[in-house]
């Protein structure tokens, strides 16, 4: 089976958030259940200098003011379509806007450009090559399934996963002239969207099926409070909709094996965590006691809640924890937690910034790991926790409340507990479940019993890969049909 992903990032090419996490795993879990995906991404600076062999599979004279070309190239182990197109692609930066943080104000020609290639790959563009399903992922790439709908490509199977609503890729009604698309396009059932030309919309119109990246996020984005305009859309399309929970790498993300850590180990020699702790407080400049360590790693927004947390610092660190903090984001939030740390020396510690070695040591080291999201269409920090005995604490929301088993009462006696949930996403319920947490970490059978729970739970790509596998199959019976 031949399937095309159209998608802004990949691991470990380019990587902003989970999305490229994604797409970068799926095809490898995939490859070995039949499936060959290729994914088309652009030609940013990091990409065209990661080969050397340039040998062009299609040409573009004009594409979105200049010219361009598509190479099919292997990098990471990945077979990628790269679109080299220096005038949309090749600027210093990150992926979606200029060193200062500000979008670029062209990234709708941008990515209308991805997703205009996508669509003449999926209408056989590439000699030789024809996908049997095309797979977008957001709203930077969704615009290729209306590309193919109006296009060569309108009978090949499509889907689109949304890795978060929240970004849609709303732009003016005066760029849809440029777009290429027929005057038709321009409709409710089209493109058009509050007026304007809606990127992700489009997508979610001309899509056979659509996912999203948890069960409980793809029945949260079908309510007005998370379905952010698009709920009408949404509901009406109801039954096209399917919700797939992500996997992580088990191979970069091993405690027995992870070079990050100071210590390795594994759920029947948890006691080898010990020095990974010992890390964390040598980095933090926390306190070394027998208090539970809880850790944030997460950027430092309103959806992730770090709002609520920056309200309830001084109340965990009363009620027993120590907290360390790594991330960037809201200069406001940044201030709040420095300041935090400041008041409580040695009990709270917080690193500005991100970095992927120390979050592993984290993940080793601490106790427990608190991410307290207004909205999670899945998370990936709460399964690597799972993973590393790091126990989660976690809003009921998303993907979150899909795959951490809360500890009540009847999930200890069980033994099936693997962290802990709170609801609604408020300081109040969040220091409840701090409590909690500080009242299990004192008892050690009940606290081992939950990371080793934790660390059996499959968080790996091999069930989800197996589900997409599925969803594609009914995508090509329909297509028979």
């Amino acid at each position: 089976m031949q399937v095309l992903s159209v998608t802004p990032e990949i691991f470990p090419l380019i990587k902003t958030g989970g999305l490229a996490d994604v797409t970068g795993a799926l095809p490898i879990a995939l490859a070995g259940k039949g499936v060959a995906m290729r994914s088309l991404v652009p030609g940013y600076p990091q990409i065209m200098d990661a080969f050397k062999k340039k040998k062009p599979v299609h040409h573009y004279p004009l594409l979105q003011g200049g010219k361009a070309s598509v190479h099919a190239v292997q990098i990471a182990g990945l077979d990628l379509f790269v679109l080299d197109a220096p005038h949309l692609f090749d600027r210093p930066g990150g992926p979606y806007g200029n060193a200062t943080g500000a979008d670029w104000p062209d990234n709708w020609r941008r990515f209308a450009a991805l997703s205009q290639v996508g669509g003449d790959i999926a209408g056989g563009a590439v000699s030789g090559y024809q996908p049997d399903i095309v797979h977008a992922h957001d709203w930077q790439s969704a615009m290729t399934l209306a590309y193919m709908r109006y296009g060569k490509a309108v009978g090949t199977p499509s889907m689109i996963t949304v890795h978060n609503l929240a970004f849609q890729g709303q732009f003016g009604a005066g760029i849809f002239g440029e777009l290429g698309l027929p005057a038709a396009a321009m409709a409710l059932d089209g493109v058009e969207y509050y007026g304007g030309v809606g990127f992700l919309k489009a997508g979610l119109q001309a899509a056979w099926a659509i996912t999203t990246v948890s069960p409980t996020y793809a029945q949260e984005i079908r309510s007005p409070e998370f379905g952010m305009g698009l709920d009408g859309l949404i509901n009406m399309r109801s039954v096209d909709l399917y919700g797939i929970v992500n996997g992580i790498d088990t191979e970069i993300w091993n405690p027995e094996t992870d070079k990050h850590l100071v210590s390795n180990y594994t759920a029947k020699t948890l006691k080898a965590r010990h020095p990974n702790r010992t890390a964390v407080e040598d980095r933090f400049n926390l306190d070394r006691d027998d208090s539970p360590i809880v850790c944030v790693i997460s950027r430092l927004t309103w959806q992730k809640g770090m709002d609520i947390l920056a309200t309830v610092v001084d109340g965990i660190v009363a009620r027993g924890a120590r907290l360390a903090i790594l991330g960037s984001g809201d200069a406001g939030l940044e201030g709040a937690l420095l300041a935090a740390a400041a008041r409580h020396r040695g009990r709270i510690g917080v690193v500005v910034g991100y970095d992927e070695a120390l979050s592993h040591t984290m993940q080793g080291g601490c106790d427990a790991i608190v991410i307290p999201s207004r909205f999670e269409p899945c998370g990936l920090t709460q399964l690597y926790g799972l993973r590393y005995g790091c126990v989660p604490v976690v809003a009921r929301t998303g993907g979150l409340a899909d795959t951490v088993i809360d500890a009540n009462e009847a999930a200890i006696s069980a033994g099936v507990a693997t962290g802990f949930q709170f609801a609604p996403a408020d300081a109040g319920a969040l220091l409840h479940a701090i409590r909690r947490l500080v009242a299990a970490h004192a008892h050690p059978t009940i606290w081992t019993s939950m990371q080793r729970q934790g660390m059996k739970a499959d968080v790996s790509w091999d069930k989800s890969a197996e589900k997409y596998l599925e969803l594609y199959r009914l995508l090509l019976s329909k297509r028979a049909v």
